[in-house]
C-alpha cells in the first residue's frame, strides 16, 4: 500500500533493537494512614526541594480534565492535584482517601461513604458531600466521555446524606470500593461540570504551568490535609517520549524519576550508582488491538489466524529481555484475586494459523499501526509479530505512527494497533473499562451481549466459587472470541535517582502507581 507512509518491511527490524478484596459488609473501614510505607532505611521524609520527572507518554492534545486522561503523564500529574474518594492500597485493598470510611448493606447494593472533614480544595473552597456526588454523576452521565462510563454502570444514583454520600447500585457490587479507585474519578469543585479543566482538587500540589505534551508544573499546597504525603516543595512532569532521552536526562542528573525503562538498556543503567533502577510484576499489559466490528478482524477466523501466529515466548523474550510474562489474549493475569488459572496458554502453531487465516478468504495486506509511546518496543515487537505472522502466510504491514498524537488519533480510531493497559484493581473493573459493551474505552469493539450478561451477574454474585466460575468464561470468551492480542504482561521498569528517597514498590501501576511524586523525597 504506497499510499501508506512508514512501512515497516519484515527485514526493516533493526537488529540493534531486538535486543481488595471489598470491606466487610456493614462494617466501617478506619482510616489506615498513608497510600503506602516507605522502606524502613529511608524513613524520615525531608521536605524541600523541586522533584523532576521525566515521562513517555504524554502528547500536544492531553488535557488536565479527568475525564480524558489517557496518557502516563498527564495521569501521574492528576494525582499530584486531585484525589479519589478511596485509594488502592499496596495489598489491593480498598484503603481510606478524601472518603474516611464506608459501610455497605447486607445485600451490597447500598453504600454509605462518611466524607473526611477539613479537606479544601485549592481555591480555598471546603470539600463537601455535594461535590463527591456531582463527581461521579458527572462521569456517569451517559454522554460523557469519560474512561470511567464503564466502571460506573452499575450505579443506579448517588445522593448525599448530610456529610456522606450514597451510592445505591442496580445490583450487588462487594467490590464497589475498589470501583471509585479509578484514577478518572479525582473529586473536583462542583463535580467539575461547570470547570473540567480547571485543575483545581484537593491533592498536595497546585497546578502550575501547563503545556500539554511538553511540562506539568506543581507547588505545594500550604492547606493539604495529609501530613504523611507531598514532601517536595514542587513537582515539574516533563515530557519525554524518547527513550534515549528521557534516561540520559536521569543518568546526567536532569532528572530524578524516569519511566518505561526500555528493558534493552537496564543492565547498562545498572552501572550507574547514581541510579536505581525499580521494577515491579503487576497488571500491565502490552498489546495489539483488533477492532472486532471492522473488516477484516470482524471475521473471527482473521482474529484466530493472528493470535496462532503468534510467537509469545519469543517476542517476551526478545522484546522485553524477560521483564515480563507471557500473555493469552484475555486481559487477566495471577495478580488479579480470582484469576482462571486453568485456562489453557495459547501457543504459535503457525499450521493452525494458516488454515484459519485460508477459511477467512482475506487476502488484503493487514495494516498493523504502531508507535514507541503505545509501549517501550512497540515499534520492534509490531515488526518481529509480521515476521512470525509471515511464516504463517499472513501478510502484516506494519506502519510506523508519530508519537505525538497517537493516542488520539490511531489508539481507539484505527482498527489495528498497538497499545497498553495499566490494569485495574478488580477484573470486573478491568473488563468494564474496556470489554463492556457500552464502555467508551472498548478498545477492541468487543461488543458482545452475552459476555455484558455475565460480567454483570459476576458483579452481583457474592458466592466466591460460583463468581471465580465465572470470570472463567468470561475469560475464554475474550480469549477466544475478543480482539486482543495480547503477548505478554509487561512488568513496570522504572527508574530513579539515588538521591530520591522513600520510594515505594506497588504492583498496582507504574511509578509507584503514580504515587511518587507524592510519596518521595529529594535527600538532603
Amino acid at each position: 500500500m504506497s499510499d501508506i507512509p512508514n512501512v515497516l518491511t519484515p527485514s526493516g527490524l533493526k537488529r540493534r533493537s531486538l535486543l481488595g478484596g471489598a470491606a466487610a459488609f456493614g462494617l466501617a473501614v478506619p482510616f489506615a494512614g498513608a497510600l503506602g510505607r516507605a522502606r524502613a532505611a529511608d524513613a524520615t521524609p525531608v521536605k524541600g526541594g523541586n522533584l523532576k520527572i521525566g515521562m513517555s507518554g504524554g502528547q500536544s492534545s492531553d488535557s488536565l480534565d479527568p475525564a480524558l486522561l489517557t496518557n502516563y503523564a498527564p495521569t501521574l500529574f492528576n494525582y499530584c492535584w486531585g484525589e479519589t474518594l478511596i485509594n488502592v492500597g499496596l495489598d489491593g485493598t480498598p484503603q481510606p482517601n478524601l472518603a474516611e470510611s464506608w459501610t455497605s448493606s447486607k445485600d451490597a447494593k447500598i453504600w454509605t461513604l462518611k466524607i473526611r472533614k477539613g479537606v479544601t480544595f485549592h481555591n480555598g473552597q471546603t470539600l463537601t458531600a455535594d461535590d463527591c456526588v456531582k463527581t461521579l454523576q458527572r462521569h456517569m452521565d451517559p454522554k460523557t466521555k469519560s474512561g470511567a462510563l464503564g466502571v460506573l454502570g452499575g450505579i443506579a444514583s448517588v445522593a448525599t446524606d448530610g456529610d456522606a454520600m450514597v451510592i445505591t447500585l442496580s445490583g450487588a457490587n462487594a467490590d464497589l470500593p475498589l470501583l471509585v479507585t479509578d484514577y478518572h474519578l479525582v473529586v473536583q469543585p462542583g463535580g467539575g461540570i461547570d470547570k473540567p479543566t480547571a485543575g483545581i482538587g484537593t491533592g498536595p500540589y497546585k497546578v502550575g504551568n501547563v503545556q500539554p505534551g511538553v511540562r506539568y508544573s506543581g507547588t505545594k499546597y500550604a492547606g493539604y490535609w495529609n501530613s504523611e504525603l507531598g514532601h517536595v516543595d514542587s513537582v515539574d512532569v516533563i515530557v519525554m517520549n524518547d527513550d534515549t532521552a528521557r534516561s540520559a536526562a536521569l543518568q546526567s542528573g536532569q532528572v530524578h524519576i524516569i519511566n518505561q525503562v526500555d528493558p534493552k538498556i537496564v543492565s547498562f543503567m545498572k552501572r550507574n550508582p547514581r541510579v536505581v533502577i525499580e521494577t515491579v510484576a503487576g497488571r500491565g499489559q502490552n498489546i495489539f488491538n483488533m477492532f472486532c466490528d471492522t473488516g477484516p478482524f470482524k471475521n473471527n477466523d482473521v482474529r484466530m489466524a493472528l493470535k496462532l501466529a503468534m510467537d509469545r515466548e519469543q517476542l517476551t523474550k526478545q522484546i522485553m529481555l524477560g521483564y515480563a510474562s507471557i500473555g493469552n489474549d484475555f486481559p487477566i493475569n495471577k495478580a488479579y484475586p480470582l484469576f482462571p488459572s486453568d485456562i489453557p496458554q495459547r501457543t504459535c502453531d503457525p499450521d493452525q494459523a494458516k488454515f484459519f487465516y485460508k477459511k477467512s478468504g482475506n487476502t488484503d495486506p493487514i495494516v498493523l499501526r504502531s508507535a514507541e509511546v503505545a509501549f517501550s518496543g512497540a515499534v520492534d515487537a509490531a515488526t518481529l509479530f509480521q515476521q512470525q505472522a509471515q511464516k504463517a502466510g499472513i501478510p502484516v504491514q506494519v506502519v510506523r505512527e508519530p508519537d505525538d498524537g497517537y493516542w488520539s488519533n490511531v489508539w481507539n480510531k484505527k482498527p489495528f494497533s498497538a497499545s497498553y493497559w495499566g490494569g485495574r484493581a478488580t477484573q470486573d473493573q478491568m473488563y468494564s473499562t474496556a470489554y463492556l459493551s457500552k464502555a467508551d474505552w472498548n478498545d477492541t469493539h468487543f461488543f458482545h451481549p452475552e459476555f455484558d450478561t455475565m460480567l454483570l451477574q459476576a458483579r452481583g454474585e457474592l458466592d466466591t466459587a460460583k463468581r471465580a466460575e465465572m470470570y472463567h468464561d468470561m475469560g475464554m470468551l475474550v480469549r477466544d472470541q475478543g480482539g486482543s492480542l495480547l503477548p505478554f504482561f509487561n512488568d513496570f521498569i522504572d527508574a530513579r535517582s539515588s538521591t530520591v528517597m522513600g520510594w515505594v514498590t506497588d504492583a498496582n501501576g507504574p511509578l509507584s502507581n503514580y504515587q511518587a511524586p507524592l510519596r518521595v523525597w529529594l535527600k538532603a
